[in-house]
């Protein structure tokens, strides 16, 4: 069967009502794993590391590109292991790993010594060595293997989760640091994954092979998908990477900045964690519009509109001053653009690469995604150490966001079947009860 072959209305129907559960579980894993929570706390750390250490912007800032390295590095691995032997216990092995990491950066020395930092960017590291299975990563293959039909909005619903955490962490996170400190709101914010953890422990699944849908199945029964070899060879996949790195690179350091952005031109912190909220409820809506309308057009009319948004934001953020509107309105179509980027990745995935293979191709793309969000934060930092500003680093994030859309122009039709899954003998496992 091909992948453009529709389902019966019932099938379609079928769909949420067989995976609901398992998608409200991977809502949370997402909200409450490794994609999301560093990113949206670690912003709104720099004001009391660098009073109680000296350190500058860039030193702060440093841990979360170590993290979102070494995290992006290790995605095909994860990615692999969760064809080889199941989402489940990647993501709920790495989910419990993730928070007892995350718990313990509270256990940073208080000594004002050089040590002192190292310490501190080693938690991180170990952040990244166990954090990434608890991401998308591995998540999005379930929700692929459940939905096909409603596939562009499951996978929305799925990476709300990101907008979830941005709406509820950065103010949870901003009230422990200001009664608490900085090293509690390490242990609070851990909460959120152990909370996490029990759901999906209960709830969360692959779906067996009865209950697939059949648009993603041979004749046989047997997943359809190329091979990563087959994928790199393919020019589609380097549109597609090259795409999310310049997208990546722009929106990361503009999303982590975007506390001390908002400082420099006179908002308070609490009014800042505010933005980020209204940021996070542009993700949300970016997640569920993104996803409908990518299960009723093609990826090219949805993907360039959306993911040149964000160069609005950027001019919206050029100069010495602020209002909050203006602000609102920047954080919003940031996130927003952000929303339609991750449910892409997940998306074209599925539609270009089929799903045998499903993880290491996603853990590949999830690469530049994490590399680059990684690196920009440091960048737009450096930019700011040396010029006293982000303007210069605005300026060329905007050009990045437009040409990151156009690419997706150029990847032509979804193709139509793909070969079964014995064409990769990694996949040879048994299938999940």
């Amino acid at each position: 069967m091909t992948a453009d072959t529709a389902q019966p209305a019932a099938s379609d129907r079928g769909e949420f009502s067989k995976g609901w559960t398992v998608l409200l579980a991977g809502v949370l894993g997402v909200m409450c794993g490794a994609s999301p929570i560093p990113y949206n706390v670690i912003g709104f750390t720099a004001e009391p590391l660098q009073a109680e250490f000296g350190w500058s912007q860039t030193q702060v800032l440093l841990p979360i590109t170590l993290f979102g390295v070494i995290a992006s590095v290790l995605a095909p691995v994860f990615g692999w292991m969760a064809d080889r032997f199941g989402v489940r216990p990647v993501a709920l092995w790495s989910l419990f790993a993730f928070g007892l990491a995350f718990a313990a950066i509270s256990l940073t020395p208080t000594a004002n010594e050089p040590s002192t930092l190292y310490i501190y960017y080693g938690f991180w590291v170990a952040l990244g060595l166990v954090g990434i299975g608890s991401t998308p990563v591995t998540w999005s293959r379930a929700i692929n293997l459940w939905f096909f039909k409603h596939r562009g909005l499951a996978l929305g619903i799925l990476l709300m989760g990101t907008s979830l955490a941005a709406i509820i962490i950065p103010k949870f996170a901003v009230w422990v640091i200001q009664t608490q400190g900085w090293r509690a709101m390490f242990a609070a914010v851990a909460l959120f994954p152990a909370v996490a953890l029990v759901i999906a422990f209960f709830l969360f699944r692959e779906p067996r092979p009865d209950e697939r849908p059949k648009a993603i199945e041979s004749a046989s029964g047997r997943l359809t998908g190329v091979t990563l070899a087959t994928a790199l060879k393919d020019y589609r996949f380097w549109l597609i990477w090259l795409s999310i790195g310049l997208i990546a690179a722009a929106f990361g350091g503009a999303f982590i900045n975007m506390p001390t952005m908002l400082r420099l031109r006179g908002v308070e912190a609490q009014t800042a964690a505010t933005v980020m909220g209204i940021l996070g409820l542009g993700i949300f809506a970016g997640r569920l519009i993104t996803g409908a309308l990518l299960d009723r057009f093609w990826q090219g009319f949805v993907a360039f509109p959306l993911l040149c948004l964000p160069a609005i934001s950027a001019w919206l953020l050029l100069g010495d001053s602020i209002t909050f509107p203006l602000a609102a309105m920047a954080g919003f179509l940031l996130g927003f653009a952000a929303g339609a980027e991750s449910d892409l990745i997940a998306y074209l995935t599925g539609r270009y690469f089929g799903m045998a293979n499903y993880g290491k191709i996603y853990g590949m793309l999830y690469m530049p995604f994490g590399l680059f969000s990684a690196a920009s934060p440091v960048i737009y930092a450096q930019v700011f150490d040396r010029t006293s500003s982000y303007d210069p680093m605005l300026m060329v994030s905007i050009g990045m966001f437009i040409a990151g859309g156009a690419l997706l122009l150029f990847l032509g039709r979804y193709p139509t079947q793909f070969p079964e899954a014995e064409a990769d003998p990694a996949l040879a496992r048994m299938e999940p009860a």
